[in-house]
C-alpha cells in the first residue's frame, strides 16, 4: 500500500524517528501504526545491543530545583553531534522533570519511572535506535533541604546542585554557591566530611614530599598535617576562597547572608 507523507509525519511525531525510518516501518507494517511503532522500538533494542561495547563519553547534563529538591541528570551518547540535538536535549529535560516530580532515590528507580506510558529505560533505548548511537542514563544525583539551587554551565556538560537549611535563602547567594562548586570542584562540604581514605592519601603524599625535601623523619607527620590543612582550605567548599571575592571564604559569605549549605553534588562530562 502507498504510504502518505501525512502518515509518515504522524509516526515521526509519535516516535521521534527519522522520516525514512518511519516510512520503512509503515511500509513493513502495511500502515498499522502500532506495528510500526513496535518495529521502530525493536530497531532501538537491536542498536543498543549491537553498540553496548561502545564508549558513550558525550552527552547532555541538566539540573534544576523545585521546592527544596534539586537533581542532576546526565544522558550520555557517543558523539557531540547527537548530544547537541534538540530531541536528545528534550529527552534529557523530560527525564529531569520526572525526577523532580517523583524524587526517586537512585538511578534504578529513575529508569523505571514512566513518561507517556513508557519507562525511561525504554525511551532511552528507543532514542538509541533513532540515532544509531549507544545511549545510557549514566548519572542521577540529588540534594534536599529547606531550599535548593541548581546551576548548568553553558554547553550542558557540567551541572551542580546545592541544598540549604533556610527556606528563604537569597536566590543569588544560592546560585553563587552552586557556581562555586562548578568552578572549584570541592571534594566535600567541610573537612569533617572528607572521606578517611582521601585524608590518609593526602597525609602520605605530604610525608613523602617532605621526605624528598630532606626534612627530619621526626618532623614528617607535623609537616604533612600542615599540608593537609592547606588541602582542606583549597578542596572543601566552606573553606574555599569565594571566587567572586577571594578575601572571604564560602563559610564567611554564607554567614554574612544568613545561609547554611547542607550539601552539594557535581556532575561533569568534561575531562578535568
Amino acid at each position: 500500500m502507498a504510504i502518505t507523507m501525512v502518515e509518515i509525519s504522524k509516526l515521526r511525531s509519535m516516535t521521534g524517528a527519522g522520516m525514512m525510518d518511519c516510512k520503512n516501518a509503515l511500509t513493513e507494517s502495511n500502515g498499522d501504526f502500532d506495528k510500526a511503532i513496535e518495529i521502530i522500538r525493536k530497531k532501538g533494542q537491536a542498536v543498543a545491543a549491537k553498540r553496548s561495547d561502545r564508549d558513550a563519553s558525550e552527552g547532555c547534563v541538566l539540573a534544576a530545583s523545585k521546592d527544596g529538591f534539586a537533581a542532576i541528570i546526565a544522558l550520555k551518547c557517543e558523539t557531540d553531534f547527537v548530544a547537541k540535538n534538540a530531541d536528545f536535549i528534550a529527552l534529557t529535560q523530560s527525564i529531569l522533570d520526572v525526577a523532580l516530580a517523583s524524587k526517586p532515590q537512585n538511578l534504578t528507580e529513575l529508569s523505571a519511572l514512566m513518561i507517556d506510558g513508557r519507562s525511561i529505560a525504554d525511551l532511552v533505548t528507543d532514542r538509541s535506535g533513532i540515532t544509531g548511537e549507544k545511549m545510557e542514563l549514566d548519572y542521577y544525583e540529588f540534594v534536599e533541604g529547606a531550599a535548593a539551587a541548581a546551576y548548568v554551565h553553558p554547553g550542558n556538560k557540567l551541572a551542580t546542585v546545592v541544598a540549604f537549611a533556610e527556606a528563604g535563602v537569597d536566590s543569588q547567594v544560592a546560585r553563587d554557591v552552586a557556581m562555586q562548586v562548578a568552578a572549584m570542584n570541592p571534594v566535600s562540604l567541610d573537612r569533617n566530611s572528607v572521606p578517611a581514605n582521601i585524608i590518609e592519601t593526602e597525609l602520605e603524599i605530604g610525608r613523602e614530599k617532605a621526605r624528598q625535601e630532606g626534612k627530619p623523619e621526626n618532623m614528617l607527620d607535623k609537616i604533612a598535617q600542615g599540608r593537609l590543612n592547606k588541602f582542606f582550605q583549597e578542596s572543601t567548599l566552606l573553606e574555599q576562597a569565594f571566587i567572586k571575592d577571594n578575601k572571604m571564604s564560602i563559610a564567611d559569605y554564607l554567614k554574612a547572608n544568613k545561609a547554611t549549605a547542607l550539601g552539594f553534588k557535581r556532575v561533569t562530562l568534561n575531562q578535568e
